[in-house]
């Protein structure tokens, strides 16, 4: 009998046809990285939303029958990564997909996609982070900007948050439930990073701030992190990992894309951070 030794990961994303964001970096991404990667679309987009104007399909019926006939299929996935997500049916969908789907022993991440820079993305209302804290409650790692861990713990945002008040930040996020987490997008004077850690401790990274607008490093950096963790890195190795892919990547958009919304060239670099985790 052939053994099935290849890690089975459930993206649950939208696809944005231009602007390289959500399903087309992640899928890619996991996939160089070893393993059979699975898509759920949330929605279909024209391009992503940073552009003047876009298309926009809501798959939520769609994801429901999905579902359905997945039952016949006895399938299981080691991990499942959440993203951007449309609605609070949305919500429903992902927690029904990680109590049929998930092995026991699975992975289930949550990156609560809804804000930057202080703001809800347009089509979201004042509740949507509230009914997110149903997934971050159940998550074993969660991956917000600084902006979106500020409405899940009903902090005001500042451009500026010293070490200290992300630390208050991470102990309001452990309460809701989440075991790991990761802050991207932390400012401090001239420069930016993350934090990641878990209820023991909290570690920071930062690189020199780049100036203008950057689009889908989360992205880049929740695939880097992930691709990293599932091949055995540990959770530090991974943020480090992924936190110095993600900036290389940011100085190379810099240099060879004329399209500022276009998201970074994570693929030209690949093979060199193929090398660093296996």
């Amino acid at each position: 009998m052939i053994m099935d030794t290849q890690k089975k990961v459930l993206l649950i994303n939208d696809i944005s046809c231009i602007g390289r964001c959500s399903l087309t970096v992640l899928h890619p991404f996991l996939s160089c990285a070893g393993f059979e990667t699975i898509m759920l679309p949330t929605s279909l987009l024209s391009n992503h939303t940073a552009y003047p104007s876009f298309s926009f399909l809501d798959l939520t019926d769609e994801m429901d029958i999905i579902l359905e006939k997945w039952k016949s299929l006895n399938v299981k996935f080691d991990a499942i990564i959440s993203g951007y997500l449309g609605s609070e049916k949305q919500i429903n969908i992902v927690k029904k997909a990680k109590e049929l789907f998930l092995k026991e022993d699975g992975l289930f991440i949550v990156d609560p996609v809804m804000a930057d820079n202080g703001h809800l993305y347009k089509g979201f209302n004042n509740d949507f982070p509230n009914k997110m804290k149903e997934l971050v409650s159940i998550a074993d790692i969660i991956t917000p900007n600084i902006t979106e861990a500020s409405l899940l713990t009903n902090i005001d945002y500042k451009i500026n948050f010293s070490e200290e008040e992300v630390n208050i930040i991470n102990n309001k996020l452990i309460e809701i439930g989440a075991k790991n987490i990761i802050i991207t997008g932390i400012t401090s004077k001239n420069k930016i990073g993350i934090s990641y850690g878990n209820e023991d401790n909290t570690s920071f990274y930062y690189h020199k701030m780049i100036k203008g607008p950057i689009h889908g490093t989360g992205d880049v950096y929740l695939g880097a992190f992930t691709g990293a963790y599932l091949n055995n890195k540990t959770f530090e190795e991974a943020n480090l990992i992924a936190a110095k892919y993600t900036y290389k990547s940011i100085l190379l958009s810099r240099k060879i894309c004329s399209d500022k919304n276009g998201g970074l060239p994570f693929e030209v670099n690949m093979k060199q951070y193929l090398n660093k985790i296996k």
